[in-house]
């Protein structure tokens, strides 16, 4: 029963539309261009930077709020970002002049609320 059923017409039709569809599937696939691009892997000295000279602003009007942190790194950087409450958010901090960097949140930040200095730099 189910070989006399594979036979009829409309089976047979189905299975060519299937095997054309496919095919064309197959087409639009290999016709598929990607650029060239660059992989490799290899290895390199990671090392953390020394952060000196950190220095509180409070503000002037409120010295219940923090104003702006300044600090200096050890090596030159050109990402600096900074974190002044753990889990808070991050600042994108500015370069002043050489290794000198300043974060200033906006809005200050209250005094109270500051419990860590965490530095991030990459170069």
């Amino acid at each position: 029963m189910f070989i006399s059923a594979l036979f009829r017409p409309q089976t047979i039709v189905a299975i060519g539309i299937a095997l054309v569809l496919a095919t064309a599937a197959y087409g639009f696939a290999a016709a598929n261009t990607v650029p060239d691009a660059r992989l490799g892997d290899g290895a390199g000295t990671v090392s953390g930077y020394t952060v000196t000279n950190v220095t509180y602003y409070l503000d002037a009007a409120d010295p219940g709020l923090l104003e702006r942190v300044t600090f200096s790194l050890d090596a030159a950087a050109t990402t600096v970002r900074g974190q002044l409450v753990a889990g808070g958010a991050w600042y994108t901090a500015t370069n002043t002049s050489g290794l000198n960097w300043e974060i200033d949140p906006d809005p200050d930040v209250n005094t109270a609320d500051v419990d860590t200095l965490r530095i991030v730099a990459a170069e």
